[in-house]
């Protein structure tokens, strides 16, 4: 077989097999409950489960639920060295997942599909070991990912995690090792440096699409982040 990506339904009945090559199953749409050696539980939106060549596993999923399914016949090193069989992806890699169902599902071109899964690959080897985060959590943190120009409110982001503000808090330090403040701050910043790199947006937009309505608070978040000014960057 050759290295591939697929889009997979399954179903509610529990199946069980194991296979001569590396799977990844990257859910898209709902979850799929599995089971193999050294994890037992629910794969979400935002996860991947690595299922290595020649292991058992059981696993069912709702009708409805899609997923990316990658059949590999070797994997990158970084995923020999994660610690669980189950970690969370990278904003830039859940995105592509979503990009790539739209270019699969819509036609059958050999040279898109191997640049595709060209890419895939590339993205893979930067995922580090990242445990799985709370499903209140990466709720939150799509939320923030898809509005980061807004005024960002911790009352807003509790409600939508179903927590109270202390509560939230409390787990999104756990999950993710820093502050809310400091996790938005390090998107909008990551955000900046790519929309300078890659448009020529002027700094006063780029500043309002990251959520600083004052440029001069943007400049100095900005050059105290990455030791230049926005438009020192952007020569």
């Amino acid at each position: 077989m050759d290295n591939s990506l697929s889009i997979r339904t399954y179903t509610k009945q529990q199946q069980s097999h194991a296979h001569d090559y590396h799977q990844l199953v990257l859910p898209i749409r709902g979850v799929i409950a599995i089971e193999l050696e050294g994890y037992a539980g629910k794969v979400g939106v935002g996860e991947c489960v690595v299922i290595q060549s020649g292991r058992q596993h059981h696993f069912r999923a709702d009708e409805a639920a899609r997923f990316i399914v990658a059949d590999l016949l070797q994997l990158p090193d970084n995923l020999y060295s994660i610690a669980s069989a189950v970690f969370s992806v990278s904003a830039p890699m859940l995105s592509f997942l979503f990009f790539a169902e739209k270019q699969l599902e819509f036609q059958v071109d050999e040279a898109l599909e191997a640049s595709i899964l060209q890419l895939f690959m590339q993205l893979l080897a930067r995922q580090g070991d990242r445990a799985p985060v709370d499903q209140r959590i990466r709720t939150v943190q799509a939320h923030i990912t898809g509005h980061l120009a807004s005024n960002l409110q911790i009352a807003e982001l509790a409600e939508a995690a179903h927590l109270s503000p202390t509560q939230f808090k409390k787990l999104f330090r756990e999950a993710l090792g820093s502050s809310v403040h400091q996790y938005i701050t390090q998107l909008r910043m990551e955000k900046a440096r790519a929309l300078l790199t890659h448009t020529d947006l002027p700094v006063q937009l780029i500043a309002e699409q990251v959520g600083y309505n004052d440029v001069s608070a943007f400049i100095r978040r900005f050059t105290a982040c990455f030791g230049m000014s926005p438009r020192a960057f952007a020569r």
